[in-house]
Order: structure tokens, then C-alpha cells, then sequence
């Protein structure tokens, strides 16, 4: 089906998600219509947040807004949906179009199988009535389902569209680039031979995967990381559980700006705990790059200033590589929390690689190798 055959079916003039490359066709559209624009067009920091404001545009419109996700994303929304939006509360209306990662019968990564097994099985525990979206989909049959949808929607309930793998298609191109320099996968590799033999936690997409590749391209084993492959925003939470408790043990966190911007307290959780053995090094593109590259807000925050009022001792931000291996020795030399925020460019090699291993094995190689610590 044409993505703009499914914007103008349902019909709406107001959507705010967070980034899904199963919906890389409407992220695509939304941007090229669009752009960011605060009345038609917004990228929240993450599902809930998405839920909340657009929740705060029908109460301000009375339209029904259009909140779109991977469905990773549903775990967020629980809240909201459930003691928000629901009509047992205030009854708000609204669309949820989710991109069903981890389908039963269509391979996928690990952190999407059990997730993909439950979707609709979630919204359907949420009251929320869901279609699912085909490559075979008729503009009619859409048309005849959103309009039982409306019958919905006008009893202050919320409707889902769930989206298979292809379903969405005719998107335009759009390129997302920005000024910075400095390449992902080379600020790894600098990390990587500044960290030695100290583990690491990293967060999800592509910096995992580049990660595990420098591994092998060193020759290195994987058994100092911590891939974390789902679970965005929580890496640095991960960092500080195995950091209270191996106190004697450098621990680094290598995060990316969508994640930090997901879970942000996150950070305001380590600087009240202030532990002595994290180095926590933010990755920031301004991007979600890892599913496709529509852009966060972090091009627009001063996020060394964010960690410096969360407590953070010392937190310094570095464009080049010179700096950066500068600022990562002085991490390395200190005895306390320390946030190094990288500015990096969009863009990864067309060959990048998966985790050859699984999760079971990343996780039980990594505490093997914390208990020599």
C-alpha cells in the first residue's frame, strides 16, 4: 500500500512517534511533507512521551491525533494508554500506527522475537482494536476499516494499525546529514583502545554492532562486552548495576543521543549515585540512525550541561579525534563519574555486520569475565 494512501485515509493532520525502519516509508513522508513542525509533525523523546503530547493536542483540538512506533515502543505507552487515555479515565481518542518487528514466521533480531510475539496480543489487553496492515492491503479495505475505526474513536477509545515488514510503500527519498566529522565506528575503535581489557556496555543498534566488529577485527573476544540489543534508553542503568557492584573495576558505557534522550533520568539516577568507575561516552549524531536517521533533539541540547546539573563531577563534549583521545586518557586517570559527549556524523558502512553470537552467549560470556574482575 502507498503511505500516502494510508496518511489520507485516516485522515489526520497531527502525527508524533519515535523512529521505526519498519515505518521508514511514513517516517519518510512525514519528514518530506512535513518536516518537524510543531502543529503537524513531532519526534518525541520516546513512546509515552509521544502518547502524553499527543494526547495534550486533543485536548487542545479535539481532533484525534496519530502516534506511530516500532513495537518495542507498546511497553511505553502501557501507562499512558492505561491510566490516561482509556474511557474508564478521560477517554482519549487516538491512532497508534505500530511497526511489528519480530513477526511470527519472519526472522528478525533476538531483542524483537518475544515482543513480536505479543503485540497484538498487548494492544488487545489494552482495549486498543487493531488491523493489521499487508502488502496485499486494498485502499478499499483500509477505507471500510478506519471507518468502524471512527465508531471507535468517537467513544474515546484508541485504534491500531499494525504494520507487516513491506506493507507501506512509494515513500520519498530523503537524506539526513549533518556538519560533524568524526565517523561512529572509528570513535568505537578509539574507545576500544583506550578501554584495554575494562568492559563495556553499549547501547543498542548500530554502536553494538560496530563494536562487536572491532572486536573481530582486533582479534579480540567479545567477552568484555555487553551488547545490549534492546532495551533503548536503559543502557547506562545496565552500566551502573554492574558498576555499584564491582566498584574496583572500571566500567564504560557507550550510549548514543536517541537513547540517552529515551530514558533521561537515567542520567539524573547516576549522578545522585555518582559512581566512581563509570566513564559514560554519548555518541550524538542528533539521529536515529539505526532505523533509518529522521532526527532527535540532542543537535539542540546541551547535554554535558544535562549531566553536569544531574551531578556528573566532570563532563566535557569533543568533535575531533585528537580531543577525544585527550578527554578519554583523562577519564582513564581519574577516580570519578565522568560523561564524555562525542559529536559524531550520520552514516554507517553498507556491510555492517550482526553479533555472530547470541544473547544468551553475550550475557554469559560477559559475567564469566566480571567475575575476574
Amino acid at each position: 500500500m502507498k503511505v500516502e494512501s494510508l496518511v489520507r485515509i485516516i485522515g489526520a493532520d497531527f502525527y508524533t512517534g519515535v523512529p521505526d525502519s519498519q515505518l521508514k516509508a511514513l517516517c519518510n513522508y512525514l519528514m518530506d511533507t512535513f518536516g518537524i513542525d510543531q502543529h503537524h509533525h513531532i519526534i518525541a523523546a520516546n513512546e509515552g512521551n509521544c502518547t502524553a503530547l499527543a494526547a495534550g493536542y486533543h485536548l487542545a483540538t479535539g481532533k484525534v491525533p496519530v502516534v506511530y512506533m516500532q513495537n518495542s515502543g507498546e511497553g511505553n505507552i502501557i501507562n499512558p494508554v492505561a491510566s490516561l487515555l482509556n474511557d474508564k479515565v478521560y477517554a482519549i481518542p487516538m491512532v497508534f500506527i505500530v511497526g511489528w518487528r519480530g513477526e511470527p514466521g519472519v526472522h528478525d533480531e533476538p531483542q524483537h522475537i518475544y515482543q513480536g510475539e505479543v503485540t497484538v496480543k498487548l494492544l488487545d489487553d489494552m482495549d486498543i482494536k487493531s488491523f493489521i496492515i499487508s502488502k496485499d492491503t486494498t485502499e478499499a479495505e483500509l477505507e471500510s476499516v478506519m471507518a468502524d475505526f471512527r465508531g471507535v474513536l468517537a467513544q474515546g477509545k484508541q485504534v491500531a494499525f499494525v504494520v507487516r515488514k513491506g506493507a507501506l510503500t512509494d515513500a520519498p527519498e530523503v537524506k539526513y546529514s549533518n556538519d560533524n566529522k568524526m565517523i561512529r565506528e572509528e570513535i568505537i575503535q578509539h574507545i576500544v583502545k583506550a578501554s584495554g581489557e575494562d568492559p563495556i556496555v553499549s547501547t543498542t543498534g548500530k554502536p553494538s554492532r560496530e563494536l562487536f566488529e572491532t572486536r573481530v577485527a582486533n582479534g579480540q573476544s567479545h567477552k568484555y562486552d555487553f551488547l545490549t540489543v534492546g532495551s533503548m534508553g536503559h543502557t547506562s542503568s545496565i552500566a551502573l548495576g554492574v558498576a555499584i557492584n564491582k566498584p574496583e573495576q572500571r566500567i564504560w558505557c557507550v550510549d548514543g543521543d536517541g537513547a540517552v534522550l529515551m530514558h533521561m533520568g537515567s542520567m539524573a539516577v547516576l549522578g545522585a549515585n555518582a559512581p566512581k568507575n563509570v566513564i559514560h561516552v554519548v555518541i550524538n549524531n542528533g539521529a536515529h540512525e539505526t532505523v533509518g536517521g529522521m532526527p532527535t533533539v540532542a543537535s539542540k541540547i546541551d547535554i554535558v550541561a544535562v549531566a553536569k546539573a544531574c551531578g556528573y563531577p566532570n563532563a566535557v563534549c569533543v568533535d575531533n579525534f585528537a580531543d577525544l583521545d585527550k578527554e578519554l586518557e583523562k577519564a582513564k586517570s581519574r577516580n570519578e563519574l565522568s560523561l564524555i559527549e562525542v559529536k559524531c556524523s550520520i552514516g554507517a558502512r553498507d556491510d555492517l555486520g550482526r553479533p555472530t553470537t547470541t544473547a544468551l552467549e553475550n550475557k554469559q560470556n560477559f559475567m564469566e569475565y566480571l567475575k575476574t574482575c
